[in-house]
């Protein structure tokens, strides 16, 4: 696609726009119920859709192909971030009228870090055709990686601050206790920031761990910088709230890693075929329908497979509890 300096300007304003009434509804704290939850996910999917229907509207079936199979796989890829949220929530017991706010911050800063993911991602493959190379290789060791770890995953998992947060901490002075949004106070003539400071940088800083993966199998998808970028916004935007909607299914989801490992290892493949026809190899190369086919189709697998696990999970617990 040629997108032109106005279009992103104008996608970029639109988007920013859309943030704000979103900050407008959730500016006073306030525990988000399960209806509010549902209803904005549903409209962020639907902004997704019209989006996607736009793309194929006005550039045709590739452009849109390409933004839906980047969208379901961003989306699917952050209900991974949903589990680590989860943790960093627990350990700075972030009381639940906060939550909606430290998550919409943390949401925005991972927004603006990815896209600097992206510039630089779209700059070495402009000028660089191998790196398809290393993101599929790179996506293949990290679907092993996740399979690895799914299988050794210890239930009491906890969530260990990384040394961006670290430093941080070291080098300003903090108080441990919340004094409602605000992330700075003052005390005895000292500055101190808050623990709200705090878990907005862990989640977004968390974010980029998440990015060294979602990016490059993304660009496996579509090498179009402008189709990238607005489906990790769509995907992002609507994370805040499928947090508190499927908060509680998380713990049922317990074959996602694997799924999401097959869908890295797809595109890892892709991209590595991908590249060595670029390199004048003649092999085949798989389409943006089969690709979308191949990450829904998993998807869908992938919960009913974890769904039926954890209800006999569920059965035989409640079976050996009268035994007990």
């Amino acid at each position: 696609m040629d997108v032109s300096l106005t279009m992103w300007v104008l996608t970029v304003g639109v988007l920013s726009a859309l943030i704000a009434v979103d900050f407008f509804f959730g500016r006073k704290p306030h525990e988000v119920s399960l209806r509010e939850a549902g209803t904005w996910t549903v409209i962020w999917i639907a902004l997704a859709v019209l989006f996607g229907i736009g793309l194929l509207i006005m550039e045709g079936g590739g452009p849109s192909g390409e933004f839906f199979a980047g969208y379901v796989t961003e989306k699917s890829l952050s209900v991974d971030n949903l589990f680590v949220f989860v943790l960093i929530m627990t350990k700075f017991a972030v009381p639940a009228q906060y939550q909606a706010r430290v998550l919409m911050v943390g949401v925005l800063i991972a927004l603006v870090l990815r896209a600097g993911f992206i510039a630089a991602g779209a700059a070495l493959i402009a000028n660089f055709s191998w790196v398809f190379y290393i993101f599929g290789a790179f996506l293949i060791w990290t679907a092993w990686q996740l399979i690895k770890e799914a299988r050794s995953k210890d239930e009491e998992e906890e969530y260990e601050e990384n040394r961006f947060l670290k430093l941080v901490e070291r080098r300003f002075p903090a108080t441990d206790q919340y004094h409602g949004t605000k992330m700075f106070i003052r005390e005895n003539g000292r500055r101190l920031m808050t623990p709200m400071l705090i878990v907005m940088l862990a989640i977004g800083s968390t974010d980029i761990l998440f990015a060294l993966d979602s990016i490059p199998a993304i660009f496996g998808l579509t090498e179009d910088p402008y189709i990238v970028f607005t489906a990790n916004a769509f995907a992002l935007m609507g994370l805040r709230q499928l947090y508190f909607l499927i908060g509680g299914l998380l713990q049922k989801l317990v074959h996602l890693s694997y799924g999401l490992s097959i869908i890295l290892g797809f595109i890892g493949v892709k991209l590595v075929l991908h590249a060595l026809h670029e390199s004048g190899v003649h092999v085949p190369e798989i389409s943006t329908p089969v690709s979308l086919g191949v990450i829904c189709a998993v998807l869908i697998v992938t919960t009913l497979t974890s769904l039926r696990a954890s209800r006999k999970q569920e059965e035989a617990a409640a079976s050996a509890a009268p035994r007990a």
